[in-house]
């Protein structure tokens, strides 16, 4: 008989290989062990001869922990298993109170074990790279208020989350909630891990995203892992950055595009809609960025797949010019995207030819710009961000054939014609176009714009600001 002692065990997720040197010899040192039947056939393998083991059942650790406590009392070395690691939803805080409840001499030890999500984590990949929390779903002994009020601060506060206990029999709706909860502070593009029978023979690994996520697909002995904003999949794993590729970029390119990775985040968070297509959400961001205004929420219009469209257009070749109204909308594209991408901005306002064509047609030199451009660069992405007689100009001109633009950017500001202008364009249902409705708009907007599509490639992860 050992001496008077109570080891509180982690046995792991369940694989041999999992358990700790440390619980094998605590397991080989103890006269009794006592836990779930289903534990034992972990730790068969560690027992010495004689060495009882008891099974309490299930839902009856009061009992389990009393039952150490009056063998240990009696000279006995006893090891309490728990399955994961013992402090973390396990036997060892019961194990704790119990001995300062009872004034209990007997000796206790915590040994760590391998937890459930970070069995999960090390099979998802590396989702657990950065801050993260974990939260249990089972109100048996905490109100659901006070979870959802944690589930709540942990999407707000963009923590990689992990979700213990997710679903049971009687507990079938609140990873429902959850989800809903999630999706009301992040994307629905963050990616979601979930593993079910960590490290045992029955083991699957899924990874899908927030919005793609099905609870029906989970189960009690299921392990959920929500990514937070940086949180990208490569090869079917998750990863969550730490930052050592930034901090090795250079400082000052990288300190813009942080804040700007940022500002996005906030304004993804603030918006009354997150659930929208991602091409559109990209658009948007930009605007809201470029002018803190969020009712571009309800004036941005794109058509579907519109941003998509134009960016594999331009990615591919199809496009190779973009033409804007005025000089300052072409000074807001970004150089870098132009250069990367192969393409050219082009604006006619101060073409020679521009003043002899608008006098001779009485029209303004931002039409007679267009015209010019009609004629070299039929099939450009055009850009307007001033000048509604401009996108009244290729109106006319798509309309008698003469323009087929590869795209639209309609963002005229004022209060003549530039409502109509809009209306007008809206009609010409195979031109991809975003336009920004009502009196708003801006050359500064409808150059983000251009931005946003000319890198849509980051979009999925949410990092504005490469080429800045």
């Amino acid at each position: 008989m050992g001496k008077a002692k109570i080891y509180v065990a982690g046995i792991g997720s369940g694989s041999p290989a999992d358990i700790t040197p440390a619980v094998m010899e605590a397991i080989r040192q103890s006269d009794t062990v006592i836990g779930y039947q289903y534990y034992f056939q972990f730790i068969n393998a560690y027992l010495r001869s004689g060495t009882r083991c008891i099974d309490t059942g299930m839902k009856k650790e009061t009992a389990r922990a009393e039952q150490a406590f009056e063998l240990a009392e009696q000279g006995q070395t006893v090891c309490v298993v728990s399955s994961g690691d013992a402090g973390i939803y396990g036997m060892a805080p019961l194990i704790c109170e119990m001995k300062s409840r009872r004034q209990s001499p007997v000796e206790v030890e915590v040994l760590p074990g391998i937890s459930a999500f970070q069995k999960a984590a090390s099979l998802l990949g590396a989702p657990i790279g950065h801050d993260f929390c974990v939260i249990s779903l089972s109100d048996l002994m905490t109100p659901w208020s006070v979870i959802e009020r944690r589930i709540r601060a942990a999407a707000e506060a963009d923590f990689v989350t992990a979700v213990y206990n997710p679903k049971s029999e009687g507990r079938y709706w609140q990873l429902y909630r959850l989800k809903e909860l999630f999706l009301q502070a992040r994307s629905g593009s963050t990616p979601i891990g979930y593993v079910r029978q960590a490290g045992r023979k029955e083991q699957q690994v899924s990874v899908t995203t927030l919005d793609a996520f099905d609870p029906e697909q989970v189960d009690m002995f299921t392990i959920v892992l929500i990514g937070n904003s940086q949180t990208y999949l490569a090869d079917a794993c998750m990863v969550t950055p730490r930052g050592y590729y930034s901090a090795q970029a250079d400082d000052r390119t990288k300190l813009g595009q942080r804040i700007m990775i940022e500002s996005f985040r906030t304004i993804e968070r603030e918006l009354h809609d997150r659930n929208i297509p991602l091409g559109h959400k990209w658009a948007l961001l930009h605007a809201i960025h470029t002018t803190a205004d969020f009712e571009m929420e309800q004036l941005l219009h794109t058509d579907p797949d519109a941003v998509e469209h134009l960016h594999s257009l331009i990615k591919t070749g199809q496009i190779r010019t973009i033409v804007t109204d005025v000089t300052m909308a072409m000074s807001g594209i970004r150089r870098g995207a132009l250069e990367r991408l192969g393409v050219e901005v082009k604006c006619y306002l101060h073409d020679p030819r521009v003043a002899d064509l608008a006098a001779k047609g009485n029209i303004t030199r931002t039409q007679a710009g267009i015209r010019l451009a009609v004629e070299e660069h039929p099939d450009a992405l055009f850009v307007f961000g001033n000048a509604p007689t401009a996108l009244m100009e290729l109106c006319s001109l798509m309309r008698k054939g003469q323009a087929v633009p590869g795209g639209i950017i309609a963002a005229p500001v004022g209060f003549v014609h530039v409502q109509e202008s809009k209306h007008m364009v809206k009609v010409f249902r195979n031109v991809p176009k975003l336009i920004v409705e009502g009196r708003k708009g801006g050359s500064n907007l409808a150059a983000t714009l251009v931005n946003a599509i000319l890198c849509f490639d980051d979009a999925m992860q949410l990092t504005p600001g490469r080429d800045v």
